[in-house]
């Protein structure tokens, strides 16, 4: 973590020169953008739902890149600034961002309300989420820092879940601004019927599906399993950095023979030559899901929104669970 430390110090330190050099002295109210609020989040559903129950009355800004993996992400000392001079910070909270809580605890003394939008939700053990999980006694698994712990981060996935986050990022706005409470709670209520009816989807869709298993490159859906009674067989754990062993890989080939898996669903934030090398092992083709972490250029200039593209990954699910 010495290159978040050193980027942390370099933050701070630009905005106590930059707090020195002004000449034009402080605005009238902390990050308003054209009387807007200025809401800085992480992943993707967060700035969506912001955007979509802040309307009109609020700048929401996700820290990520397009394409971004959540896990291994790190502020700049220019975000970081940027951040700072917000009216609030937004995130996950569930573990998926490793840079999250301290910046939150450095951004808390800059004067920035910071709020986890997953708080209140009841996160799932990781224990036997993934394919791979057997065999790991004795090994070393640091994986560079970003460690979950035994919870499995990828909340956001479940639709019921998400609309336990939307109340809260709702909740936040009011607090922030109540002048535009009936808005923001008027915003909120349409996007919870939205979210509903996403679920309802999901588990009419995979209720019908033909078997139950899908290969998957991360193991990131653990939350579809408890929620809809899928079973998800991943090459890599919990974050793209756990790799299997040998013994692990030629688990994962003889579980894909004996459900007859034909696709290896991949996620256009990770690549995996692991899971390339298992998806030519067993013959299979390719599918892609989106985990939402963040999402892709091409996604942002369409106006992809979380239920838009929570859609595709339910067709993608049908596809691989219907061959």
């Amino acid at each position: 973590m010495k290159k978040f430390t050193l980027i942390l110090t370099a933050a701070l330190l630009a905005i106590g020169l930059a707090a020195c050099s002004s000449s034009a002295g402080t605005t009238a109210s902390k990050g308003k953008t054209d009387g807007k609020l200025t809401i800085y989040t992480t992943i993707f559903p967060i700035q969506d739902f912001t955007e979509k129950i802040g309307g009109s009355h609020v700048n929401a800004q996700s820290v990520y890149p397009a394409n971004a993996d959540a896990h291994s992400f790190e502020p700049s000392s220019k975000t970081m600034v940027e951040m700072a001079e917000g009216d609030a910070f937004i995130y996950s909270g569930s573990g998926a961002e490793a840079f999250a809580d301290k910046t939150a605890d450095t951004l808390k003394n800059q004067g920035v309300k910071t709020v986890k939008a997953a708080e209140g939700i009841k996160l799932l053990s990781s224990e036997g989420e993934h394919a791979h999980e057997e065999d790991h006694e004795g090994e070393d698994h640091d994986h560079a820092g970003h460690d979950h712990g035994d919870k499995d981060p990828h909340v956001w996935l479940d639709p019921v879940y998400a609309q336990q986050m939307a109340k809260n990022i709702k909740d936040t706005l009011v607090s922030l601004d109540p002048d535009h409470k009936d808005q923001y709670t008027k915003n909120y209520e349409k996007l919870k019927k939205e979210l509903q009816s996403l679920d309802q989807d999901f588990k009419t869709t995979l209720s019908k599906a033909k078997h139950k298993e899908i290969l998957v490159s991360h193991a990131a859906y653990g939350y579809w399993e408890k929620r809809y009674g899928i079973e998800q067989l991943s090459v890599l754990g919990l974050s793209a950095s756990e790799e299997p062993s040998q013994k692990q890989l030629e688990n994962i080939v003889k579980e894909a023979e004996k459900h007859d898996i034909q696709y290896v669903i991949f996620e256009q934030n990770v690549s995996s030559k692991v899971s390339d090398i298992i998806r030519q092992e067993i013959g299979a083709k390719s599918l892609t899901l989106k985990n939402l972490e963040s999402i892709s250029e091409d996604d942002a200039k369409k106006g992809e929104s979380y239920v838009s593209l929570m859609k595709q990954n339910l067709n993608t699910l049908s596809t691989a669970l219907n061959d």
